[in-house]
């Protein structure tokens, strides 16, 4: 049997605008040089910011956590969004959220990402096996 988890986070892009601006820092703390590269070869950057903020933010719901203002350590770099070939986005988890992870037993993700003028908003979606189960269980 599996279990389902999930998150969804909202995220207002003006808001994110006025953070970005007020630390000069955020853009390298938060989001890998891939993700940095990808929204700021697009036409309207903070879009894609926010959507991927918003993931980031969502994944951390999925695996249990939230995210506080103190002792972060770049853990948002932990949780990187790419898109695939096909354009489907795809989700790389390292460090501390790779961590997270196995100890779910996460077998598979799934990430909806979508925005407006206003808001990005992402839910990400884990399938982790049972404790009970092992891995040649797995359907």
């Amino acid at each position: 049997m599996s279990r389902i988890y999930q998150g969804i986070d909202l995220v207002s892009i003006a808001k994110l605008q006025r953070v970005m601006a007020k630390h000069t820092a955020f853009l390298e703390e938060v989001f890998t040089d891939q993700e940095r590269a990808y929204c700021l070869a697009r036409a309207h950057p903070q879009v894609h910011l926010a959507g991927r903020f918003a993931v980031k933010e969502a994944c951390l719901k999925a695996l249990g956590q939230g995210l506080r203002a103190n002792g972060i350590d770049r853990v948002l770099r932990d949780i990187e969004l790419c898109p695939r070939a096909s354009g489907q986005p795809q989700l790389i988890l390292r460090g501390w959220a790779a961590t997270l992870s196995r100890k779910r037993r996460i077998i598979q993700q799934t990430v909806s990402i979508s925005h407006s003028a206003d808001f990005a908003i992402a839910m990400v979606i884990l399938v982790g096996m049972d404790q009970s189960q092992t891995q040649n269980e797995v359907p």
